[in-house]
């Protein structure tokens, strides 16, 4: 997997997380390391259960938070958080298989329950190195 390339950013009472990567999809799939990162470490998990995805959204920002949601609602619903991402995206089309285990409270740590992806922060673009940068705050 190589060495992270996320990092999360204060905002006020909520997070920011933020992915690069030399394609759009490796920064979407680092942006969701950093979101798992919020919960849990994601290098610490496990890759038994599944989770396919697709979506299709107007913009690449719109794309990036609605991936995010969908992460976030999957966690929830089924009481499972994702460490490993494969993102395929296409024009504003994304397909992911997201990989990780069901909640351990014990071993897991979970630090706080993420609510949402928001419109705050929200970008999807190139930084001055040509690198693709996914970012936007978590509310939590």
């Amino acid at each position: 997997m190589g060495n992270p390339r996320w990092e999360h950013f204060a905002h006020g009472a909520d997070i920011g997380v933020r992915g690069w990567g030399q394609t759009k999809e490796e920064a979407f799939r680092q942006a969701a390391l950093a979101l798992t990162a919020v919960v849990t470490d994601p290098a610490r998990l496990g890759r038994e259960r599944e989770a396919r995805f697709e979506m299709e959204a107007p913009d690449d920002e719109i794309l990036l938070m609605d991936w995010l949601n969908a992460l976030i609602y999957e966690m929830a619903a089924n009481d499972v958080v994702f460490g490993d991402f494969d993102v395929r995206i296409e024009g504003h089309r994304l397909q992911a298989l997201a990989r990780g285990e069901a909640v351990d409270v014990e071993r897991h740590e979970p630090a706080v329950e993420v609510k949402g992806a928001t419109c705050t922060g929200l970008s999807v673009n190139r930084n001055e190195q040509g690198e693709w940068v996914a970012a936007c705050v978590v509310d939590v």
